[in-house]
């Protein structure tokens, strides 16, 4: 009984791996021909019988990046509007997260459904509001703009994300700094915000995933190509005419290596954070 046990067990575990190694390779397998793509000559690229490593190994398409199409600049337009979003989505999200698991105001629920209604509608049906309300204060065509429109799409479920990760740390330690004569900010400044780090963590990588990557409002809303984010330009290079497949490949490795490099470092944080208002103590 015990081996029979121990048997499926194994079983159990080698189909487990067999099924994920299966989908890693969906993932890993695009990412690497992009990679030898982007290393190709034209012949390379366009030959009869592709190859997996390219020989010789060709860095003109990345040299392309920077100096040919100029997308330096749409790289830091993407960092300025990507960042910015951020930091005003976890800011907003940090204290609407603690006022609502820590105070009692009338109105609460409604809020927290009227966050949860913003989400059910689908991102084209929001461009027409959305340029209506940029003309009205003159910011189409700018940065700022895309920014306000980045932040109003990202900020309700990053309120919904934090919020639950509030809930996870015990009013007990407000209500103790408040004995010690701990003003309200400063309870929410240095005791609460440093035990949430791992939910803002998930909120900055989630906002940022979404605007790094977002294209249909940036090339609507954006018509000066001096102000193009990443995604735009790399679109740019799909021609009519004639597709460089190896310039397209470098780019768009180039644009992922950002979101790879800051997943790789806080994946810790973002995986905690997560999950960390999944269960209820």
């Amino acid at each position: 009984m015990m081996k029979s046990k121990k048997g499926r067990k194994i079983v159990d575990h080698t189909a487990s791996y067999i099924i994920l190694t299966i989908f890693a390779l969906f993932i890993i397998i695009p990412v690497l021909w992009m990679l030898s793509t982007s290393l190709k000559t034209d012949v390379q690229t366009y030959a009869r019988f592709p190859t997996w490593i390219p020989n010789p190994l060709i860095w003109d398409a990345y040299r392309n990046f920077f100096v040919l199409y100029n997308f330096g600049r749409l790289l830091m337009n993407s960092l300025i509007v990507s960042g910015t979003s951020l930091i005003v989505c976890c800011a907003c999200a940090s204290f609407t997260g603690y006022a609502v698991t820590r105070y009692r105001f009338r109105g609460k629920k409604q809020l927290m459904g009227f966050l949860l209604v913003t989400q059910m509608f689908p991102s084209v049906m929001l461009i027409v509001p959305f340029y209506a309300v940029l003309s009205t204060y003159r910011l189409t065509n700018s940065l700022l703009g895309l920014i306000v429109v980045y932040v109003g799409t990202n900020v309700a479920f990053s309120t919904w994300l934090l919020t639950s990760y509030f809930r996870t740390i015990p009013v007990e330690l407000d209500e103790a700094a408040r004995v010690d004569g701990a003003s309200s900010f400063r309870i929410f400044w240095n005791i609460i915000l440093p035990l949430v780090m791992p939910g803002i963590a998930a909120v900055a990588m989630f906002v940022l995933f979404n605007t790094w990557n977002e294209f249909m409002y940036a090339s609507i809303l954006l018509s000066r190509e001096s102000l193009n984010t990443i995604t735009v330009g790399i679109l740019a290079l799909n021609s009519h005419n004639h597709v460089r497949w190896n310039d397209l490949m470098a780019a768009s490795t180039i644009s992922s290596l950002p979101l790879i490099i800051l997943f790789i470092i806080f994946q810790k944080y973002f995986i905690a954070g997560m999950t960390g208002g999944a269960v209820k103590s």
